[in-house]
């Protein structure tokens, strides 16, 4: 038996549309919806959920989650997982027509990590208060920055490296949004964070990467007054490797 015979690649990718809790003024947990995982073993999985909605919190009309995962040839592994949730209202103050948060993966037997990428990540139609919002993705940040070192070079160099927790050698928290752009009334942006009076933060196109792994979430909401709450909106996690 040769040596690549002896060794098994590992799948790992998860998503899920939207999970959160509201606090105040009522007492609102949500659980995880459109979640599914691939197998170790690879293969493919898909959810969806049609029509979800509580009063005046949240609601959308379509969520759905995908992952795959094959052996492209002797040396080439690929993965893929895409969350995508359309029709979205929070509040009735966040709306979005569509969000989608893709990461897709291949992964050579020789190299330690994956090369993973998140074209196809996007937001259409979202909106504040009624007011457009237009955010940019730099998809060429994972193009260009093929591993975790990669990646923490560029966090730690780039221009806007001050407004996140610095890289380590664990984990770095960087954003693919390039551009964050709207004409709401009050809006202040910091980073990648847009921060709204008396309705909370959004944090767009956060990412969180340790050695081999990207974990993607579209929005990150943490409301403030005059209600209470944390909300995660398309989130993606995606790696794998070759062991022993």
């Amino acid at each position: 038996m040769s040596s690549n015979e002896k060794r098994r690649f590992y799948f790992h990718a998860e998503g899920h549309a939207f999970s959160g809790v509201f606090h105040r003024p009522v007492s609102v947990p949500i659980e995880t919806l459109a979640s599914v995982s691939l197998p170790t073993i690879g293969g493919h999985a898909h959810t969806r959920i049609e029509n979800f909605h509580i009063p005046r919190l949240v609601s959308f009309k379509s969520a759905h989650t995908h992952v795959s995962g094959s052996q492209q040839d002797v040396d080439t592994f690929t993965t893929q997982v895409t969350t995508t949730i359309e029709g979205l209202r929070i509040l009735d103050f966040l709306t979005a027509d569509r969000i989608v948060c893709r990461l897709t993966s291949e992964h050579l037997r020789k190299n330690k990590e994956g090369h993973i990428l998140a074209i196809g990540s996007h937001f259409e139609n979202l909106r504040l208060g009624g007011y457009p919002v237009e955010v940019k993705l730099r998809h060429d940040l994972f193009i260009d920055c093929k591993t975790f070192d990669d990646l923490k070079k560029r966090v730690t160099k780039g221009p806007k490296s001050g407004t996140i927790p610095p890289a380590t050698n664990e984990a770095a928290l960087c954003s693919l949004a390039e551009k964050i752009q709207t004409d709401l009334p009050g809006a202040e942006l910091d980073g990648h964070v847009l921060r709204v009076p008396h309705f909370g933060s959004i944090a767009f196109a956060e990412v969180f990467a340790e050695p081999g792994t990207k974990t993607l979430t579209m929005l990150g909401l943490t409301l403030g007054s005059p209600d209470d709450g944390t909300t995660t909106t398309a989130q993606t996690r995606i790696n794998g490797q070759t062991w022993p």
